[in-house]
C-alpha cells in the first residue's frame, strides 16, 4: 500500500516550531508593550507571596540584669526578679548573661519561616474544592438515578432541580446560599460556599452520569436480573463502573471547572486565593504581578487534574477499560 504523501503544513515538526516561535513572539511583544508602561514592577516581592521570614523581638520590660537559671530567664531588679515568659530557646540573645539592660531595650530575636498569603489562600481553595467535589459526586449520583428512576415523584424532583440549578447563574446560588440558607440554619461561610458549588455542579453531574448510564446496553441489567442480581446491586457493581469510565473525560473537565468557580466564594469573604490576590493588590498595589501569580496557580492546579485524568484515561484504554 502505497504511503501518503505528507504536505508541508501537515509536518508535525514543523508544526511544533511555528507554535513555539508564535508564542515567543507573543510573550516578546507582551513584554515589549509592559515595559513602556508608566508602571513600576515588583517581581522581588513575589517570593514573599509564598513563603516569607518574620522577626519577632522582645524588648526588656524592666531595668535590671538579665539572669538564666534553673532554665528559667529572667531580670534581677533590686528587690524582685521579673520572669521573661515568652523566652524559648529559638531567641538569640542581644545582651551577654549577667548584663544589664534597661526597659524598652531589645534583648533578643528570633527568625521564623512563615507560608505567605499565597499558599495560605491556595490551601482554602483545595479545601473549599475537595469538599465541594465530594458533595458533586454525591448529588450527581443520587439525582443521576433519580432522573432514571420509573417512579415519576423522584423524576419530576430531578427535572426541577437540574432546570433550576443550571438555568441559574453560581454567583446568584452563591449569595442565596449565603444570605438566606446560611442564615437560617447558622452554617459558617465555608460551608455556604461548599454547599452552593456542590449543589451547582451536582445538577451538571447528574445530567452527565444520566447519559453515560444510558449509553450502557440495557442488555446487562437484564443478564444480572436473569442471574437473580438486584437492580440495586447491578446498578452498583455493573452500570455505574462503566458509567464512570464513559464519563471519565467529562467529570475530569467537571472537576477542573469546579476549581476555577471556586474563586467565585471570594465575593462572600472567604479568603480563597482570588481573594488573597485581592488583598495583596490593595496592600501593594501591584496588580499586574499578582494577578500573574494567582493565574498561573491555578493553571497549575487545572493541569495537574488534566493529566491525572488523561494518565487514567490512557491506562483505562490501554487494558480495553474505556468500553
Amino acid at each position: 500500500m502505497a504511503k501518503k504523501h505528507q504536505s508541508l503544513a501537515q509536518n508535525k515538526n514543523l508544526g511544533h516550531f511555528l507554535a513555539l516561535a508564535f508564542f515567543i513572539f507573543l510573550g516578546y511583544s507582551l513584554y515589549i508593550a509592559a515595559s513602556n508602561m508608566n508602571y513600576v514592577w515588583k517581581w522581588n516581592s513575589i517570593p514573599d507571596y509564598f513563603m516569607y521570614t518574620e522577626t519577632t523581638t522582645l524588648e526588656a520590660p524592666t531595668d535590671g540584669k538579665l539572669i538564666h537559671e534553673n532554665g528559667v530567664y529572667y531580670i534581677q531588679k533590686v528587690d524582685e526578679k521579673v520572669i521573661l515568659k515568652s523566652l524559648d530557646s529559638d531567641y538569640k540573645f542581644e545582651y551577654a548573661l549577667g548584663e544589664d539592660v534597661y526597659e524598652g531595650d531589645y534583648i533578643a530575636s528570633k527568625k521564623e519561616t512563615k507560608t505567605g498569603p499565597v499558599l495560605n489562600g491556595l490551601w482554602i481553595t483545595l479545601k473549599i474544592s475537595f469538599f465541594a467535589a465530594i458533595l458533586t459526586f454525591f448529588v450527581g449520583i443520587v439525582v443521576a438515578l433519580m432522573k432514571l428512576s420509573s417512579y415519576q415523584f423522584f423524576k419530576d424532583i430531578a427535572t426541577v432541580y437540574i432546570t433550576v440549578i443550571r438555568g441559574t447563574p453560581l454567583l446568584v446560588q452563591i449569595f442565596l446560599f449565603y444570605f438566606i440558607v446560611a442564615n437560617i440554619f447558622e452554617l459558617e461561610r465555608f460551608v455556604a460556599g461548599v454547599l452552593a458549588l456542590g449543589i451547582f455542579f451536582g445538577a451538571y453531574m447528574a445530567e452527565i452520569l444520566r447519559g453515560a448510564i444510558q449509553s450502557i446496553d440495557k442488555g446487562q441489567l437484564e443478564a444480572a436480573s436473569s442471574l437473580g442480581i438486584s437492580n440495586f446491586q447491578a446498578m452498583r457493581y455493573i452500570i455505574l463502573p462503566q458509567a464512570f469510565k464513559r464519563a471519565l473525560p467529562t467529570l475530569v473537565g467537571e472537576m477542573i471547572a469546579l476549581v476555577k468557580d471556586s474563586s467565585l466564594v471570594s465575593v462572600i469573604s472567604i479568603t480563597d486565593l482570588t481573594k488573597v490576590g485581592k488583598e495583596i493588590v490593595a496592600n501593594t498595589f501591584s496588580p499586574f504581578e499578582t494577578w500573574i501569580v494567582i493565574a498561573l496557580v491555578y493553571l497549575t492546579i487545572t493541569s495537574t487534574l488534566s493529566y491525572i485524568g488523561h494518565r487514567i484515561e490512557k491506562n483505562m484504554a490501554a487494558s480495553g477499560g474505556m468500553n
